[in-house]
């Protein structure tokens, strides 16, 4: 299949085959692809947490609707951010250029101070919603890999994410949960895999000047 057929292919998966695992190359391939995520400046204050423990994940689905996909997937992928970006964050980013692309100082130090200065002028808020855009990004990422590598996936906005925070202690790894992504393969009577999908004609969609 090609991209647009992978795309045609893919749908928000509600019922998953919970006998049916995600082989460990593949899993492999989501990690890279998330790391390879574009991100604003490229300063990834996001991170993926991977939930394959079932008794961890039955856990949670009360605290997302009962939502069952969570439990019955293969995995469980969840989007999270910092609490707070900071200097060090900064400094680590421009150190890690430094070191692989041998990039001197003299070029970097500007750039370093220019960022470090911008985040200083935005308040909490807006630096935890500027690493919230990030994590949008990253889940768009997400769905179309899955789409190319045929792995079903259904993202999930609809969970409390403070009770996520608190049974899967980020609070102590600085992170905030933002948005979920079930995935492994659908369930052979999943209805929903059947529905056409539904979208506005392209010309609509897409404006052309």
């Amino acid at each position: 299949m090609d991209i647009i057929e992978k795309l045609e292919w893919r749908y928000a998966t509600k019922k998953f085959n919970s006998s049916k695992k995600l082989p460990q190359d593949k899993l492999l391939t989501l990690k890279k692809a998330f790391n390879l995520t574009a991100t604003s400046f490229g300063l990834q204050t996001i991170k993926l947490l991977i939930v394959e423990n079932k008794e961890v994940r039955e856990s949670l689905v009360k605290h997302t609707f009962n939502q069952k996909q969570i439990f019955e997937a293969s995995h469980l992928l969840i989007i999270c951010i910092q609490k707070n970006i900071v200097q060090e964050d900064v400094d680590t980013y421009y150190n890690n250029i430094k070191q692989i692309r041998n990039t001197p100082d003299t070029i970097l130090d500007p750039y370093r101070k220019d960022l470090i200065k911008m985040m200083g002028k935005m308040s909490l808020q807006e630096r935890l919603q500027w690493s919230k855009n990030q994590a949008y990004i990253a889940l768009g990422n997400l769905m179309t890999v899955c789409a190319i590598e045929t792995i079903d996936a259904c993202p999930m906005e609809g969970f409390n994410p403070a009770k996520y925070d608190e049974i899967l202690e980020l609070d102590k790894k600085g992170l905030k949960s933002v948005l979920l992504l079930p995935i492994g393969y659908r369930a052979d009577d999943d209805i929903f895999s059947e529905f056409k999908k539904v979208r506005k004609p392209l010309e609509e969609a897409v404006i052309e000047l």
